[in-house]
C-alpha cells in the first residue's frame, strides 16, 4: 500500500472543523481512560540557528477508531527576516497502528491550526454559558481564523470583538466574516467582556487584565517559558482548567504565576480530559469566569489527521507515493 501525501490545500479541503472537534473531543475522552500513549514532547535546541525542532507522537485507541503518528515541528522567529520561510512549519507522519505502514506524510502546519481550534471548541462546550453569542478575539493572526470558525460549531456566536495593534489584520478578518458574523473592532477590554474570549498572542506581560462576570477564556497564545497573556488576578479568580499538567506548568498561560508561587495546585480545577470524561465539573451554575489553558497535545495532531487522512482517502484528495519499499 501507498503512502499519501496531502500538502496545506488537501488538509484544508479534508478537515470538517465539526468532524475535527469531534475527533479531538474522543482524544481527550480515551486520555481520560488510558487509552492513549503520549510521552513527553522533546526538543533539540538550535541557539546558534535561533530556533528549535520539537517531536511530538502519539497514540490513541479511541474505541471506533485507532491512531499513531508523530509531528515534527520547529520555531525558528528569524526565518520570515533571513530565509523568507515561516516562522513555524510542522509536518505530521500518520501511521497504522497495526502494520506500522505510514498511512500518510502531511502539512502539519495547517493540521496544528486546525486541531488548536478544535481543542478550543471542546473546552468552550464544556466550559462557557450555554446561550453564549459573543465572541472576543484578542489577536487577529491567522489562529483567530480557526478560533472563530471551531468556537462557532459549539456556541450560536453572533457577534465578534477583535483587539489587535494591526488594523490590517483586523480589516482582513472582518472582510473575511462580514456575512456570517457581527464583527467588529474593540480594545482588549471589549474582546474580553464577551460571552467567549480567545487569546492568540505572544506576549510576556498581561495584556488581558479583566474579563466578563461570566466569561470563558481560551488561553491559547502561551507556549513557551515566559509568555503570559492573561493577568494573574482573572487566573486566581476562574475556574481553571488545563490540558496537561506538565506542559502548562513548564510553558502553558500558567507557566509564569507557577513559577512565582502565585498559582498552585489547589488553583487547578481540573485538566480538560477529566471534565470531558464526566470526572469532574465543566460550567455549573453559579460559576463565574472560566479559563482553559492549551499548549497543544500530541494526540489532538493524531486526532486531527486522522479525520484528514480518512476524509481524503473517501473523496481521492492527495498523491500516493511509494515510500515504504517492497523489501523484506
Amino acid at each position: 500500500m501507498e503512502t499519501l501525501l496531502l500538502d496545506p490545500a488537501d488538509v484544508t479541503e479534508s478537515a470538517s472543523m465539526a468532524a475535527v472537534i469531534d475527533a479531538v473531543e474522543g482524544a481527550f475522552a480515551a486520555d481520560a481512560r488510558g487509552d492513549t500513549q503520549m510521552p513527553a514532547k522533546s526538543y533539540i535546541d538550535l541557539p546558534q540557528h535561533d530556533g528549535d525542532f520539537r517531536s511530538m507522537p502519539a497514540y490513541i485507541d479511541a474505541g471506533d477508531w485507532e491512531a499513531a503518528g508523530v509531528k515534527w515541528v520547529n520555531s525558528h522567529p528569524g526565518n520570515p527576516d533571513r530565509h523568507d520561510l515561516p516562522t513555524v512549519m510542522g509536518t505530521m507522519i500518520y501511521s497504522d497502528p497495526a502494520t506500522a505502514l505510514p498511512l500518510a506524510l502531511m502539512d502539519g502546519t495547517s493540521l496544528t491550526r486546525l486541531r488548536t481550534g478544535a481543542a478550543a471548541a471542546v473546552a468552550t462546550r464544556y466550559l462557557a454559558r450555554e446561550d453564549a453569542t459573543s465572541l472576543g478575539l484578542v489577536g487577529a493572526g491567522i489562529q483567530s481564523y480557526s478560533q472563530l470558525e471551531a468556537v462557532a460549531e459549539v456556541r450560536p456566536i453572533e457577534r465578534v470583538v477583535v483587539a489587535d495593534r494591526d488594523p490590517d489584520a483586523i480589516a482582513a478578518l472582518r472582510e473575511r466574516y462580514a456575512e456570517a458574523y457581527d464583527v467588529r473592532e474593540g480594545s482588549i477590554d471589549e474582546a474580553a467582556a464577551c460571552d467567549v474570549v480567545s487569546t492568540t498572542t505572544p506576549v510576556r506581560e498581561p495584556i488581558v487584565t479583566s474579563v466578563g462576570e461570566h466569561t470563558h477564556v481560551n488561553a491559547m497564545g502561551a507556549d513557551a517559558e515566559g509568555k503570559h497573556e492573561i493577568a494573574d488576578s482573572v487566573l486566581a479568580d476562574a475556574k481553571l482548567v488545563i490540558d496537561d499538567y506538565d506542559q502548562c506548568t513548564h510553558s502553558g498561560e500558567i507557566n509564569v504565576p507557577w513559577s512565582e508561587g502565585a498559582l498552585d495546585d489547589g488553583d487547578i480545577h481540573a485538566e480538560l480530559a477529566e471534565v470531558v470524561a464526566g470526572e469532574k465539573a465543566g460550567r455549573e451554575d453559579g460559576d463565574g469566569v472560566t479559563v482553559f489553558d492549551s499548549t497543544g497535545l500530541a494526540i489532538q495532531d493524531v486526532a486531527a489527521a486522522h479525520v484528514v487522512y480518512e476524509r481524503a482517502r473517501e473523496t481521492g484528495v492527495g498523491t500516493d507515493f511509494a515510500l515504504v519499499g517492497t523489501d523484506t
